[in-house]
């Protein structure tokens, strides 16, 4: 008998024909891939890391609308010798700056708004509005050379997480996903969490491509917890779904995927089923990360009032030590409302108000649990703030700074760096890099390197060429390391 036609192929698109084409290479490939990943519980790349690593997981908090760095770390005296006066043309130069100060021909210097004092052995300069800081400064290590060549938010901070100001690259979470997998299969290796000042006076957008996996395979993106309900869509069951019947029909529901996939061979696919049995993972570990009954009082009251309400950055804080605890790789908070165009002198306190305890917090937890040794921690903006005034002198109550790509401040801990020091020195207007300039692409290549990766043997092959996090830049900041 003649066997019936399989009309299937007959209505392959292009793409699908090509695919399917090279089916048997594509599922080699993706077994290989899958076969790593179950072997370790979590995978990744089976030729990582390429060295002994000094950290496991990255916690990133992203102060998104960049903290004068003038106002809070980098003490500029000749601000206040000379507010009120023009800062001089020879020391700005060609520089450009956002439209809101791109016309503006007075720049009058203006003095920090808050008192700087010493602190620590390491004598580290921080600002009053950063007293619990303050505190922990002989355990950070102060970058206050950083520089970049983005003046506007979406592309500065694209650029910091992704390597290029565009949309569309991988972001620095995925990277790390892909190459390093997670330490556990209840949690994603990459999880993101978003958060805005109480006053809600000026927040950036928070855009999806932040943590996006770009051309990786989507399994890579970074899973965004919300502030508010269910911390991810969908967690809990419908009426009448129980456990069980929800195994049976992800059992089906992954043996049609599989069908599909052993005919296309498309890797999408096989993200979709991994997606749904971690979405089964995580309706139960997710409610025992979140459930915050068994943190101590003197733990909750460490990261300040704030800590038990949903959704706010001390919140968000204690939820990535308990995530890097149970072995999350990256975890991604971004906090809005540092960009004090017009509002500095009321909105830059309420911000260190709402951030300062959280973050310092978070370091003095990991260390108290023996986490900070392999744990980096990050604090910083996409920019910085300009050193002369945005605005009319006279106005007090509007003194602002504009954005400020050309030199700032952020700091490390933990994972490999050295506790104490401050690396790298701006002018002394705090205007340009003076000495041992850090650009984004050293920064990216310092952190994959103390998670024991060579930034430039960690590609991708995309649209002809190999991508890579740092493009075709950077250089590890050796004086730093441990």
């Amino acid at each position: 008998m003649t066997p019936p036609l399989n009309t299937h192929p007959i209505h392959q698109t292009r793409r699908q024909l090509f695919g399917s084409a090279g089916t048997g290479i594509a599922l080699a490939a993706l077994a290989t891939l899958l076969g790593n990943r179950a072997a370790s519980g979590a995978g990744g790349l089976p030729t990582l890391p390429h060295y002994p690593a000094k950290a496991k997981r990255v916690i990133y908090l992203l102060q998104n609308g960049a903290p004068s760095h003038v106002d809070l770390f980098d003490h500029k005296p000749m601000l206040t010798q000379l507010h009120g006066q023009q800062i001089p043309d020879s020391v700005v130069g060609g520089a450009r700056f956002s439209t809101m100060t791109g016309g503006q021909t007075a720049r009058p210097c203006l003095k920090e708004i808050t008192t700087f004092a010493r602190h620590g052995q390491s004598g580290a300069t921080v600002s009053s509005f950063l007293p619990e800081t303050a505190k922990i400064a002989d355990k950070l290590c102060f970058i206050k050379s950083m520089h970049t060549t983005q003046v506007n938010h979406a592309p500065a901070i694209t650029y910091f997480l992704t390597g290029d100001e565009r949309p569309g690259r991988p972001s620095m979470g995925a990277w790390l996903s892909y190459g390093l997998g997670s330490e556990t299969e209840e949690l994603p290796a990459f999880v993101a969490m978003t958060s805005r000042d109480k006053e809600a006076s000026c927040g950036q957008i928070f855009y999806d491509y932040y943590w996006g996996s770009g051309f990786l395979p989507t399994v890579h993106q970074g899973v965004k917890f919300r502030g508010s309900g269910d911390p991810v869509l969908y967690l809990s069951d419908p009426p009448g779904m129980n456990r069980d019947r929800r195994r049976g029909m992800l059992d089906d529901l992954a043996a049609l995927n599989q069908e599909q996939l052993d005919v296309v061979g498309d890797p999408e696919i096989a993200t979709r089923i991994k997606q749904y049995e971690m979405a089964y993972r995580m309706q139960a570990s997710v409610p025992e990360l979140t459930d915050l009954s068994t943190e101590s009082e003197s733990t909750l009251a460490m990261y300040g009032p704030d800590v038990t309400r949903k959704g706010s950055y001390a919140y968000n804080c204690l939820i990535a030590r308990r995530l890097a605890e149970r072995g999350t790789r990256f975890i991604q908070l971004m906090h809005a409302g540092w960009d004090q165009h017009r509002n500095l002198n009321s909105q830059l306190e309420i911000q260190c108000r709402d951030t300062d305890a959280p973050s310092a917090a978070l370091i003095k937890d990991l260390e108290q649990r023996g986490l900070l040794d392999d744990t980096l921690v990050i604090w910083g903006g996409e920019f910085g703030r300009t050193p002369f005034l945005q605005g009319k002198i006279e106005d007090t109550q509007r003194w602002g700074r504009d954005h400020h790509p050309y030199v700032f401040t952020l700091w490390m801990a933990g994972g490999g760096i050295k506790p104490g020091v401050t690396h790298g020195e701006s002018d002394e207007f705090g205007f340009s890099v003076a000495a041992d300039g850090v650009s984004v692409h050293d920064f990216q290549a310092t952190i994959l390197h103390l998670l024991g990766i060579d930034h430039e043997r960690l590609t991708y092959r995309y649209q002809g060429r190999r991508f890579r996090l740092t493009d075709v830049h950077g250089e590890i900041i050796d004086p730093i390391l441990v």
